[in-house]
């Protein structure tokens, strides 16, 4: 086990404490935990951390035999156990799939409790991938400045590449449902939606409309720290889902911006 990453001072234990990295790498499991240290500081930056059910501890697993996804366990209850599957020295690969994951994360998924629900599970998926890309931005604008390892400067790039052809297959998804035009996108494809307990097509073309929103102002993140507090979690209709997600905000002391901005800009369209 490799315990390694950029820490906070002061800050709360799910970035002020090291990453532990375990698992086969195909590189030096040290090189695998300084770059997903670069990405939680890359994907948390500005964003101010409200939630009071965050783990103490940060475990990430190489694991080829599975998808990427938070492992939901009943052993270690401080720890969240994030599985990625990548390629050997997939940096990129590696930060786009742990941000993403990270991004349940923060947004309180990550106990036994938390299995996905519908119809709401696409909230929450479409946040943590737009939680991911914002990251990678962050992240490829660092690496340029600061490489985490000697004369790799270029490799920024090559990650603001890996993000462009995201966006551009998310966007040109988002135009073939018409989302761009039509002032009847959610009602259309609600089922699609809600149906679908993953990052659906549906919830990837939701991405081109939130992500610009939390790259102009990345303070709406911070109630992502008030999802899931509720018994129910995803297992409740829209309008009870945002409402409970509102008063959660409030209780916290968060905005509750971000709630109001989603029934706004994409289930109203």
């Amino acid at each position: 086990m490799i315990s390694l990453g950029r820490t906070r001072a002061g800050s709360a234990p799910i970035l002020a404490n090291p990453v532990e990295v375990r698992g086969e790498w195909h590189a030096p499991p040290r090189s695998a935990a300084l770059v997903i240290g670069r990405m939680r500081e890359a994907c948390c930056s500005g964003i101010r951390m409200v939630s009071d059910r965050q783990p103490q501890i940060l475990r990430i697993g190489n694991c080829p035999a599975g998808p990427p996804a938070v492992w939901l366990h009943r052993d270690a209850s401080d720890t969240a156990i994030i599985h990625v599957d990548v390629g050997e020295r997939a940096w990129t690969q590696l930060a786009y799939q742990f941000g993403h994951e990270l991004g349940h994360v923060v947004s309180n998924s990550w106990d036994s409790e938390a299995k996905p629900s519908a119809p709401c599970q696409w909230v929450e998926e479409m946040i943590a991938e737009s939680f991911s890309l914002r990251g990678l931005a962050n992240l490829a604008a660092a690496w340029e400045r600061t490489p985490p390892f000697p004369g790799d400067a270029g490799y920024g790039k090559e990650i603001s590449h890996y993000r462009d052809n995201i966006l551009a297959q998310y966007n040109q998804i988002a135009s073939s449902q018409g989302l761009g035009t039509s002032s009847s996108w959610f009602t259309r494809n609600r089922s699609a939606l809600e149906g679908f307990v993953g990052l659906s097509d549906h919830a990837k073309a939701a991405v081109s409309i939130l992500l610009p929103a939390l790259m102009a102002r990345s303070a709406l993140l911070e109630d992502i720290g008030a999802l899931n507090r509720w018994p129910e979690r995803a297992a409740l209709p829209l309008d009870a889902y945002l409402s409970r997600w509102r008063a959660s905000c409030k209780s916290l002391g968060s905005a509750g911006l971000l709630p109001d901005l989603i029934k706004t800009t994409i289930c109203s369209r």
